[in-house]
């Protein structure tokens, strides 16, 4: 089987690679989200999903190997073993899980999130202290989010950003987090059928640009200024978070 021909669908699946690299590299958090639904203009979200998940893996060995020994193993601890609870409860409910439902409700915690954070900005915010509760709560949201609807970002960064590592342990653990979970969905990313032989070949043709662009959002982690990069990451949940909530509205009314 050959590869995807269609010259629209590498106009928007290219972008989509760099964008995810950049976030896989550390820069621009949830930014990752934004590469299937960008690949999903021209063909089926499925198949997006399909193709963009063997190019992860290989983004998240990079980035793996670029921020080895620069992670908060609490974050690790707390949240991990609840999101591989989360993906079992979305792959065992996949056919009766509302994605529209769970996309909105992702879509409006981002945005209380963001809006508690400009109320309160001009108070010198203190890092939160990690919580077992909460790192529960959100690692099972986060799973499950991540299998239904490939929203795993807002709800890991809703535990994470109070915290205020600094940005490349930020980074570090993230990409540790998002690793582990991307590996167990390949089981039933498969068991589903969406690792087909087209997929797989147009996912080849991709996968050069995974290291450049991980790389890439790597150096700019490093190179940084903290207070800016918290900024940047408020920024982007909330343009994120608007996204998802239209695109939660579109889908009820529509």
């Amino acid at each position: 089987m050959t590869p995807i021909t269609d010259p629209w669908f590498y106009a928007a699946a290219i972008p989509a690679v760099i964008i995810v690299g950049l976030s896989k590299g550390g820069f621009g958090g949830t930014l990752a989200m934004f590469g299937v639904p960008s690949m999903a203009l021209v063909v089926s979200p499925v198949q997006a999903a399909g193709i963009m998940l063997p190019i992860l893996v290989l983004m998240d060995a990079i980035a793996l190997f670029a921020y080895k020994g620069e992670a908060d193993n609490k974050t690790l601890l707390y949240l991990l073993p609840a999101a591989v609870i989360g993906i079992g409860i979305g792959w065992a409910t996949a056919a009766y899980v509302n994605e529209i439902f769970v996309t909105l409700l992702i879509g409006v915690m981002s945005l209380i999130f963001v809006l508690d954070y400009l109320i309160k900005r001009k108070r010198d915010l203190a890092p939160a202290d990690h919580d077992l509760k909460k790192g529960v709560f959100w690692g099972t949201i986060t799973g499950f989010t991540s299998f239904v609807s490939h929203t795993g970002g807002p709800p890991y960064q809703l535990y994470t950003v109070p915290l205020r590592l600094t940005p490349t342990l930020f980074a570090g653990t993230a990409v540790i987090f998002f690793a582990v979970v991307n590996a167990i969905k390949l089981v039933p990313y498969f068991l589903l059928g969406q690792f087909d032989s087209q997929n797989l070949m147009t996912s080849l043709v991709l996968l050069p640009l995974a290291p450049l662009a991980t790389l890439a959002g790597v150096r700019l982690v490093r190179i940084i200024n903290q207070e800016l990069f918290y900024k940047l990451i408020y920024a982007i949940m909330a343009v994120i978070g608007l996204k998802l909530v239209f695109d939660g509205l579109i889908g009820l009314i529509g």
